[in-house]
């Protein structure tokens, strides 16, 4: 059975309902059959896609506090040393995950943990693999702790047609690896500050599976 996150519910009731209106006004103002065919087609193209953006497949997580699991479905593109200015402001390993418009955009706890620290940033709209998108695009940051790891920062970055971003994450919540902590509507990424030394599991290019695939581990 197909699931739907529940960030998507209102916009798929919306899409439904100018759908229907548009292919019964077709079938009514137009006598021209390859026409209303043709509306009809495009209708439903867009409603399938509006449906496989918001899809919420069922995910289970093996939980270990030793690794770190991919929070996002998408492609690798980042793997370097970095300074992290906003919370640690020192040198971390950075893991970025692109998310095009046709990945699961759903959220997932890379780690178990309590949250030590939940910041929203207004910000701009330039495309997610923009150099300046982690510092500049509108954005929101979350750090997770637990005792094995210690502290993990991710970031949800909006891209160019991402115009929200959702985060479920609040200070002091306690956390479990693989759920849902958030969605991000249409493109976007996902930047991961993890401690040096540890251990990469992924390489540049790498597609990885939201909340199953181990993408570092101490």
């Amino acid at each position: 059975m197909i699931r739907f996150h529940k960030e998507g519910y209102k916009i798929i009731s919306i899409t439904f309902i100018i759908a229907i209106v548009v292919i019964l006004l077709a079938e009514n103002f137009i006598d021209i059959n390859w026409l209303i065919k043709t509306i009809q087609v495009l209708v439903l193209g867009f409603v399938i896609i509006v449906l496989q953006f918001f899809r919420n497949p069922e995910r289970i997580t093996s939980l270990n506090d030793h690794q770190i699991i991919a929070p996002v479905d998408g492609k690798v593109v980042v793997i370097e040393e970095v300074e992290e200015p906003e919370y640690f402001k020192d040198k971390r390993l950075q893991i970025s995950i692109f998310m095009s418009p046709i990945n699961v955009h759903v959220t997932r706890y890379a780690m178990s943990g309590i949250i030590k620290y939940s910041k929203y940033h207004p910000g701009k709209y330039l495309v997610a693999w923009h150099p300046k998108a982690s510092t500049e695009n509108e954005r929101t940051t979350v750090v997770i702790e637990n005792k094995t790891i210690g502290e993990v920062l991710y970031r949800q970055i909006a891209g160019a047609l991402a115009k929200r971003i959702i985060n479920y994450a609040k200070e002091d919540d306690q956390v479990v690896q693989g759920t849902d902590a958030g969605f991000i509507k249409f493109g976007s990424r996902v930047d991961l500050y993890l401690p040096l030394g540890t251990k990469i599991n992924v390489k540049l290019g790498d597609k990885v599976k939201g909340g199953v695939q181990v993408v570092a581990e101490i």
